[in-house]
C-alpha cells in the first residue's frame, strides 16, 4: 500500500528516550511496530485490519494496550512538549468528542460511570479538556465525561500550568475564583466577561483573537478517526490515542 505510514530515523531518534526498556527477550522492530499503531489510530481501523506490511494485528495490539497502559505515549508528547514549547502565553479550552457504541455499551450503571462518558445533547460523549502554548500546540490534556462543565476542567488542571504571562480562554471559562487563582500564579487572564455579569470585564481584545489556534488544534487532532470517534471503553487507552496523534502532528 502506498499511503501507509512510516517513522522517519530522525523521529525514531527523538522518541526512542522515551520507551520503556527490553526485559528479557528484544522488541520486535519499534519503527515498524509504532508506524502500524499511528496508522490504526489514523484511519480508525479495526486491529485485525492492520496491513500486514506491519506485522501480526495482534502484536500491534499488545504492544498499544501494554503502553497505554504505562502512559508511554502521555510521556512521549509532555516530553517532547517541554523541550520546544513557547508558554509565554497559554491557552484553555475544551472540546466534545462522540463516543461510539463499543466503547459506550455499558453493562454497569447507566451513563458510563468510570469511563468517562456522559449524555449531552448530542449523545453520548467525552469532554477533552486541552492547554496549549501560544501556537496551539497542546501541552496537557484532561479528559472528563461529556457533561461536565468547563470550571472542572480548568479547576483539575489549575495546578500543573507551566509558568507564563497571559492565558488566554473563551467566556466559558469566566468565574471570580479562576481569574483570582491565575492572578496568584503570576498569570494575567485574558477572558471575556459573561453577558450576565452586571460589570464589563475588560480584556486585550487584540490577543484574544490567537484564541482560534487551539480551536484549529482541536480540528486537526478529530482528523485522526480514533480521536474524533471513541472506540476505547479504557479512558487511559484513549487518552493514550489523544496524545499519540498530539505528538505525531505538532511535536515530531
Amino acid at each position: 500500500m502506498s499511503n501507509l505510514f512510516w517513522l522517519t530515523d530522525v523521529q525514531m531518534d527523538r522518541l526512542r528516550p522515551f520507551f520503556p526498556r527490553s526485559h528479557g527477550k528484544p522488541r520486535v522492530d519499534d519503527r515498524r511496530v509504532l508506524s502500524g499503531i499511528i496508522f490504526i489510530n489514523r484511519k480508525g481501523l479495526r486491529w485485525c485490519d492492520a496491513p500486514r506490511e506491519y506485522g501480526p494485528p495482534k502484536t500491534l495490539y499488545n504492544r498499544w494496550k501494554r503502553w497505554s497502559d504505562r502512559g508511554v505515549f502521555a510521556r512521549m508528547m509532555e516530553g517532547l512538549a517541554a523541550e520546544g514549547t513557547e508558554q509565554k502565553t497559554i491557552m484553555i479550552d475544551a472540546t466534545y468528542l462522540k463516543a461510539h457504541r463499543t466503547a459506550s455499551s455499558l453493562r454497569v450503571k447507566k451513563g458510563g460511570r468510570g469511563r468517562l462518558i456522559g449524555r449531552t445533547k448530542g449523545g453520548l460523549n467525552t469532554k477533552l479538556h486541552a492547554v496549549t502554548d501560544a501556537t496551539g500546540r497542546p501541552i496537557r490534556f484532561f479528559m472528563t465525561a461529556g457533561e461536565v462543565s468547563d470550571y472542572t476542567g480548568a479547576a483539575a488542571m489549575l495546578s500543573s500550568l507551566p509558568a507564563s504571562d497571559w492565558l488566554i480562554a473563551d467566556r466559558g471559562y469566566d468565574a471570580d475564583w479562576f481569574r483570582d487563582a491565575l492572578k496568584d500564579k503570576g498569570i494575567r487572564a485574558c477572558i471575556p466577561g459573561r453577558k450576565s455579569r452586571g460589570k464589563v470585564v475588560r480584556y486585550d481584545k487584540r490577543r484574544y483573537k490567537r484564541r482560534n489556534r487551539i480551536e484549529i488544534m482541536f480540528g486537526r487532532l478529530k482528523d485522526w478517526r480514533r480521536v474524533a470517534t471513541r472506540y476505547d471503553r479504557c479512558p487511559k487507552v484513549f487518552l493514550s490515542a489523544i496524545a499519540l496523534a498530539a505528538t505525531v502532528l505538532f511535536w515530531l
